[in-house]
């Protein structure tokens, strides 16, 4: 029996076309509606040689999906410095010539739309545009400019504005869920990283359309994403009203894997919910702005694990223990916030089974850490998990870390030892220890950094390391060099995530899923 997708909502996806000539922007035309896009953008700006009579025509003739032709000036963030009337001629013209929707600023929209209300009536809507490159205004402002594009007499608003902070995209979500009532057709956009939930979650609030682009880096607007990132990694299509957020809080966060592991997850369970990056600045600012239960559940990565256990209102013992968090539940019944964490037990396995690895399989039913000297980098949240599942595994835990004071005060809340990151180079009272990087240092972009220098790793009979972007770490590849045996964080990552899921969905973790698609990401 064929499968039918349902899709969840009527947002359109539009893919901006920024070539150089007509030529190439048939080619991407093409390429957009086998990517799955409603529409195109056509950006007249970005063609190096302009014949508006006829390249207009061309393009209409040539596409294949439905037009919106934009040729955005200078003053407004585009490409365009000339004659001001000769670009209003081309919008008019594309109205002419049966372009779907032309796009049009709102310093000029009304002059504009009263030169094409004088004509003919056209099939054509009329995007009215507002880009704001400095910051997102306060609700009442939006408010405000809304009714003032609405008055140009626009088929369509558009509001495009900047994230200095994540939390400004929920004034952006309130304008387009308040134009439901109105009945006015809003693009409401936050632009930069920070706004990434603003071009995905639309869907869920009812925005006319959002950006997705051909290729990664070329973007017409800060923060848009691929196409096939919106419909492979974020399931658009299935976006609803009743949909579920959930997310991984971080700076940086781009390089998680989690959106991809879990939105496959949900998918194959056919669970409602929706998996986002999340740059977050301000943890407790971010909960606090969205406190619905939409917003059910996150992960918590570097450096808001600690912040996290005083931003919930009900924390797990060992998560307390620890002193942090790497999972928050909204619980549905009351909305207060859940802490957990997760780390030490997908960390502290994977150390375990590596060892176990190396020895055979152990009959004993005591931990093979039991009794052995392990170092911990770091002492944040994932070397706080590490030191006391350690700890509790019976291991002797030396705490080392830029920062002494931070070290010795992790040292003695567990009942061990600290030492300054520099120190670690010459610290080997014994052969056959056990290392483990909470750190960042290592991960992408900065693959040829490394905690301890090679010569130091011959002491140590097995090397974790947290970071698992790359897979491979230069800290992984000289311990293996040097004899050790090297546990990726992909195995920490995968371990911690089963309960995650549990706790994100009430449905046993797909472990197979997991590892096949941690393999290929």
């Amino acid at each position: 029996m064929e499968t039918v997708s349902i899709r969840g909502n009527s947002t359109l996806i539009c893919v901006p076309i920024m070539a150089e000539s007509v030529e190439k922007m048939a080619i991407d035309m093409d390429r957009a509606k086998a990517s799955g896009a409603d529409l195109v953008e056509i950006r007249l700006d970005s063609l190096t040689t302009f014949n508006p009579d006829e390249d207009i025509r061309t393009i209409i003739k040539a596409s294949p999906l439905p037009t919106l032709f934009t040729y955005r000036p200078k003053w407004e963030g585009g490409q365009y410095e000339g004659d001001e009337n000769k670009r209003l001629d081309a919008l008019r013209l594309a109205v002419e010539l049966g372009a779907n929707y032309v796009d049009v600023e709102l310093q000029v929209a009304s002059d504009f739309i009263d030169s094409i209300a004088r004509k003919t009536p056209q099939k054509c809507k009329i995007i009215v545009s507002s880009h704001n490159y400095e910051n997102t205004p306060s609700v009442e402002d939006l408010g405000n400019l809304v009714a003032s594009i609405q008055a140009t007499g626009a088929d369509i608003v558009k509001i495009a504005t900047t994230a200095s902070d994540i939390a400004d995209v929920a004034r952006i979500f309130q304008i387009i869920v308040h134009s439901q009532v109105s009945r006015v057709p809003v693009i409401g956009l936050v632009m930069g990283e920070r706004g990434l939930i603003s071009r995905v979650l639309c869907a869920k609030y009812g925005g006319f359309l959002t950006f997705g682009t051909l290729d990664s880096g070329i973007v017409s607007a800060p923060g848009q994403p691929t196409i096939n990132d919106l419909l492979d990694l974020y399931k658009f299509r299935s976006i609803s009203h009743d949909t579920r957020v959930f997310g991984i809080i971080g700076k940086p966060v781009g390089h998680s894997k989690s959106p991809r592991l879990y939105n496959e997850a949900f998918k194959s369970a056919g669970f409602d919910g929706v998996y986002m990056h999340l740059l977050v600045d301000d943890i407790a600012n971010f909960l606090q702005t969205y406190s619905s239960t939409d917003f059910a559940g996150f992960s918590c990565t570097i450096p808001h694990k600690e912040a996290a256990v005083k931003c919930c209102d009900e924390v797990d013992p060992v998560a307390k223990s620890i002193g942090a968090v790497n999972c928050i539940i909204r619980r549905e019944s009351d909305g207060k916030l859940l802490g957990y964490n997760t780390d030490y037990v997908g960390a502290i396995s994977a150390i375990e089974d590596g060892l176990r690895g190396s020895y055979g399989a152990s009959t004993s039913a005591s931990s093979p850490l039991c009794g052995k000297l392990f170092v911990v980098i770091g002492a944040g949240g994932a070397g706080k998990a590490l030191a006391y599942g350690a700890k509790e595994k019976g291991a002797r835990v030396v705490i080392a870390n830029r920062t002494f004071e931070r070290a010795k005060e992790l040292a003695d809340t567990i009942g061990g030892d600290a030492l300054s990151l520099g120190d670690l180079e010459n610290f080997h009272p014994e052969d056959a220890m056990i290392l483990a990087n909470t750190t960042s240092i290592g991960m992408q972009p900065k693959f040829d950094e490394t905690p301890v220098p090679k010569l130091a790793l011959k002491h140590y009979s097995l090397v974790f390391d947290a970071v698992y972007t790359p897979k491979i770490t230069r800290l992984l590849r000289e311990a293996e060099e040097s004899g050790a045996i090297a546990v990726s964080g992909i195995e920490m990552f995968i371990g911690q995530a089963y309960e995650q899921y549990e706790r994100f969905t009430g449905l046993p973790a797909p472990k197979e899923l997991f590892r096949k698609i941690m393999s290929t990401a």
